[in-house]
C-alpha cells in the first residue's frame, strides 16, 4: 500500500491493517518454504557434502570441510608417494599434535572471519571446554557473528538457546525466529524442528511442507515423519512417494565407493 504522506498513512492505515498483516504473512511463507538452493561440495572429490555431521570433517589449518571418504583416503606427496604421517588431505599441513595447536589454529581462522571457526568457539564458550570459561553471552555473540557470515548452524544453536533458556530467559518466539532463519539458509535439522512444531500445533499441511524440504536436504528423520503423517491420513501416498524419490536423489548425489569404504572401516564415518 502506498500513502501520499505521513498524515495520509496515519489516517488510512487502520482501514486495511488486517489485509496488510495477511499479506505480510504470505510474503513470509514464500521465503520460509522456498527450497534452499545453496549447497556445499567437498573441495577434493567435488561431490555434495552429506548433511550428517559424521560424513565430513572441518580442518582448522585451511578452513576446509572435507568428506569422510577423502579424509579416510591415503594422502600422497607431489611425487606420488604415500605420506605416512597424517596430513590435511587438502593443504597437506601436518595434523595438530596437541590441543594447544588446535586452539591456536581455530583462533587464527576466527580472526580471519571463518564462520565455522567462529561457531566452534561459540560452542566451546557454551560448554566451557578447551580452556574457555562457560559464557553463554559470549557464545551467543559468536553465533550471531557466524550466522551473519552465512553459517546456518549458528542460528540453529541460537534457537536452542532461547528454547531451553541456556543463560537467557526462555523465549519460544525468538527460538522459532532463529529456527526459521536457519531453515531458510538450508539447515535441515532446523527445518525438521519446524515441522515437528507445526505437527504439535495441528498444522499438518505446513508440517508436511517443512518435512518435504528437509528430506530433499537429506534429513532422514523427516522421511520417517512423512511416513507417519501418511499412516495417520495427513499425507497422501503421492506425498510419501515424492519424499522417497527426493531422498533417493539426495543419496545419488552424495554416495561414492570411497565414502562407503570409509563408513565400513569406521562407524564414525557414516554419512547417511
Amino acid at each position: 500500500m502506498k500513502y501520499c504522506n505521513r498524515e495520509c498513512q496515519i489516517a488510512h492505515r487502520s482501514q486495511h491493517k488486517k489485509e496488510c498483516k495477511k499479506r505480510a504473512a504470505e510474503l513470509h511463507d514464500e521465503k520460509l518454504f522456498k527450497q534452499p538452493s545453496s549447497t556445499e561440495d567437498c573441495p577434493i572429490c567435488f561431490l555434495l557434502l552429506p548433511t550428517l555431521n559424521s560424513g565430513s570433517t572441518y580442518f582448522t589449518c585451511c578452513g576446509k570441510t572435507i568428506c569422510s571418504g577423502c579424509v579416510y583416503a591415503p594422502v600422497y606427496d607431489d611425487q606420488g608417494n604415500k605420506v605416512n604421517k597424517k596430513k590435511c588431505p587438502f593443504c597437506r599441513t601436518p595434523a595438530p599434535r596437541t590441543d594447544e595447536e588446535v586452539i591456536r589454529n581455530e583462533k587464527k581462522r576466527a580472526e580471519a572471519n571463518d564462520p565455522i571457526a567462529i561457531y566452534n568457539l561459540g560452542v566451546e564458550y557454551r560448554d566451557g571446554t578447551n580452556g574457555y570459561p562457560q559464557d553463554y553471552t559470549k557464545a551467543l555473540e559468536l553465533w550471531h557473528r557466524a550466522g551473519k557470515l552465512g553459517f546456518a548452524d549458528s542460528y540453529l544453536n541460537i534457537g536452542y538457546t532461547y528454547e531451553l533458556g541456556q543463560g537467557v530467559e526462555v523465549d519460544k518466539k525468538k527460538a522459532l525466529h532463529y529456527f526459521e532463519l536457519a531453515a531458510m539458509m538450508g539447515n535441515a535439522v532446523a527445518r525438521y524442528n519446524l515441522g515437528i512444531k507445526e505437527e504439535e500445533e495441528g498444522n499438518m499441511e505446513r508440517a508436511l511442507k517443512h518435512h518435504m524440504i528437509a528430506v530433499r536436504c537429506g534429513y532422514s528423520p523427516s522421511l520417517k515423519q512423512i511416513k507417519e503423517l501418511y499412516s495417520n491420513g495427513y499425507a497422501t501416498k503421492e506425498d510419501y512417494t515424492k519424499a522417497l524419490q527426493s531422498y533417493q536423489v539426495y543419496l545419488s548425489e552424495i554416495k561414492s565407493d570411497q565414502r562407503d569404504e570409509a563408513a565400513a572401516a569406521d562407524e564414525g564415518n557414516r554419512y547417511y
